[in-house]
């Protein structure tokens, strides 16, 4: 479009069931805000609602991770509370009158009511406004936490009984976990496990073995401590804590009622404020690497977020942690310092397998070795503190002091601990699933450093792949991002990817999902969500366009190294044209994949996928690719909206 003007809204129409939303179509100015400013400015997503099915105006669903940043309406949360109280309650009423088993279907809509109401529990900006203006004392949220603790049957010194190891950090603290409960479940012990958010299914976040706790489980505990908290409540208190708090709860109560012998529990967010932070005696604490991410609850420096991770630190528990930026790692010091905390600084994964055979990680990325040393640490701690017979023998000490901070003890890790880092499983962090032509490199990387990591794993991935005799190879990337991130920061990571294409989609399954209770979010407005990926469209062309300058000025950069250069697709004549946007993840895995994926196979792709240009030119190189890599990033949910149509056992 020409400077000075834009994109009349009745110039766009949507039939249902449409779409793509191509560079320019949807409502996008370059118009100046201010006078000299070059910078283009989005028009009101209301401009789609108004053009598009109604359906559009519900509530979109998408994976929840607790505390969102979005408004919300809880005059419609208390609505859907109270209905789906009262079919639940009739569910539950019919099926323990009766003598018979209940059906699948049966137990599958039970357990869908218990999500729902799950979901009713969804927090807004309000609280999150509410959660920072307590920032400065904790007490005020540890102390609501525990209220609900006590009110839910449990004290706090009943925490104690878990053995728990507790786990925070900005990234990699989830596969911490991952390897950390796999080494120890590889000792023959009953774990539990506490993690968010889920990718597929709620029932992710409670694990037990290693696998999500079973719907009946699910469904039993829930509805038990929900009706608990109703009948304790009175006059002074809420009924109900919000969605995250009620699932830690819940953790809490399953992992006790079956009896694991240890917890390991990842923080939600932060760790000092973090309703996590009841547990007053774990066995260990870890803090994986720490970055930039949630600035708006943490704070806008790695050194302010430093110190909300410590938070998690108590007094005599020892605490492990992997080699930091020295502003953030003294920040650290000074925490454990304070609190008595005894704090050790992981060496290198290398020192460990020195004099042995090279340790072999389940999870891909050559940052997964500093979440495996760190997890090999919780578990050595954990097994020692616990007495075990079997925690590895200690070689040759290595006194010193790194920064400050004595380094932990080297040790040879047991055929136990090699075991459980080879079988660890974390689905979503650099996940190669090949189907046919197409793979799809899966990781729900969301901050700078995070998403520098999933760069380096994926270009290592295309790097070593078998190269192909002949025929066109094609780079797809599938991105969105929620919450405060700056999209514009990881979308310039990704340039070197040199995608042929980019593809833009909130973390909506299907445009209209309302079944999958999963994934509903009660939070935010498909309005809100399309008019981000808009954003981050417009983001990837401005790069584009800053990229194809300074390459008329400059020889093209040689590809990975390799036995061949990366035969591409042909460009269109403007790479800043190659983006596309859909309203939901399906519409845009039915682009990318053709009908080529030998799993998802969609009955008829809709007509409207092919009307944009892009979409129809880019739908025939795609079709007649040798091989099509995709990569899905940017944030977890979507990952798991991917996860879900991709692999559809997960959802059963």
């Amino acid at each position: 479009m020409k400077a000075g003007t834009y994109q009349q809204a009745s110039r766009l129409q949507l039939n249902p069931g449409q779409s793509w939303l191509g560079r320019g179509d949807l409502c996008v100015t370059s118009r100046p805000t201010q006078k000299g400013s070059g910078k283009p400015r989005m028009k009101g997503a209301r401009f789609l609602a108004a053009s598009l099915p109604m359906a559009e105006k519900f509530w979109w669903e998408g994976t929840m991770e607790g505390p969102s940043g979005h408004s919300s309406t809880a005059k419609t949360a208390s609505f859907q509370r109270w209905e789906f109280h009262h079919v639940a309650q009739t569910d539950l009423e019919l099926q323990a009158s009766s003598d018979l088993p209940a059906s699948v279907s049966q137990h599958a809509r039970i357990t869908a009511d218990a999500v729902r109401m799950l979901n009713t529990l969804q927090t807004n900006a309000s609280y999150l406004e509410q959660a920072k203006r307590q920032r400065g004392d904790p007490q005020t949220q540890l102390e609501a936490m525990e209220l609900y603790l006590a009110r839910s049957g449990l004290q706090v010194e009943d925490l104690d009984r878990l053995n728990i190891i507790h786990v925070t950090g900005t990234k990699g603290k989830g596969s911490t976990c991952a390897f950390t409960e796999c080494i120890l479940r590889s000792y023959g012990l009953k774990t539990g496990f506490f993690s968010s958010p889920h990718l597929v299914q709620v029932r992710e976040r409670i694990r037990i073995n290693g696998q999500p706790i079973s719907p009946d489980l699910f469904t039993k505990y829930f509805w038990r401590l929900y009706h608990q908290l109703e009948k304790t409540k009175d006059g002074s208190c809420v009924s109900m804590p919000p969605y995250f708090r009620f699932l830690t709860l819940m953790a809490f109560h399953v992992f006790l009622q079956e009896k694991v012998d240890l917890a390991v529990v990842e923080v939600g967010i932060g760790g000092a404020y973090d309703c996590t932070n009841i547990i007053r005696k774990p066995v260990v604490c870890g803090v994986s690497s720490l970055g930039i991410d949630h600035t708006s609850l943490l704070g806008d420096t790695v050194e302010k977020i430093a110190w909300q991770k410590g938070g998690i630190f108590k007094q005599g528990v020892p605490a492990f942690t992997v080699l930091q930026p020295e502003g953030p790692l003294a920040v650290l010091r000074d925490r454990a310092q304070q609190i008595s905390c005894p704090l050790y600084l992981c060496p290198p994964l290398e020192a460990l397998e020195e004099g042995g055979l090279p340790l072999t990680l389940g999870l891909e990325g050559e940052h997964q070795r500093s979440n495996a040393a760190l997890a090999l640490q919780l578990a050595h701690c954990w097994l020692q503190r616990q007495n075990h017979h079997d925690a590895g023998e200690l070689k040759a000490s290595r006194p010193g002091l790194l920064w400050q901070l004595p380094l932990a003890p080297v040790f040879q890790p047991t055929s136990h601990m090699r075991l459980g880092l080879r079988n660890t499983e974390w689905l979503g962090r650099t996940q190669v699933l090949r189907r046919g032509p197409l793979t799809w490199y899966l990781d729900g990387a969301h901050t700078p450093s995070s998403v520098q990591a999933c760069v380096r794993w994926f270009r290592q991935a295309l790097q070593s792949r078998e190269r192909l005799s002949g025929g066109t190879e094609v780079r797809v990337l599938l991105f969105n991002t929620t919450g405060d991130r700056d999209s514009a920061v990881l979308l310039k990571l990704l340039q070197p990817c040199q995608f042929d294409y980019a593809v833009f989609c909130p973390n909506l399954t299907e445009v209209s999902s309302t079944g999958n209770a999963d994934q509903q979010n009660f939070t935010v407005t498909l309005d809100q969500v399309l008019l981000r990926c808009l954003e981050h469209q417009q983001h990837w062309n401005c790069l584009d366009e800053e990229q194809a300058s300074t390459a008329l000025w400059s020889a093209p950069s040689p590809e990975l190294a390799g036995p061949a250069p990366l035969l591409l697709a042909p460009h269109p004549p403007h790479s800043s044209a190659s983006s596309l946007v859909f309203s939901c993840i399906s519409h845009a895995l039915q682009w990318i994949s053709q009908g080529r994926d030998p799993v998802f196979q969609t009955p008829s792709s809709p007509k409207s996928l092919l009307t944009h240009p892009v979409a129809r030119s880019g739908a025939s190189v795609l079709h007649e690719a040798a091989a099509v890599h995709v990569l899905v990033t940017g944030s977890l949910h979507l990952v798991g909206g991917v996860l879900k149509l991709l692999e559809p056992a997960l959802s059963q």
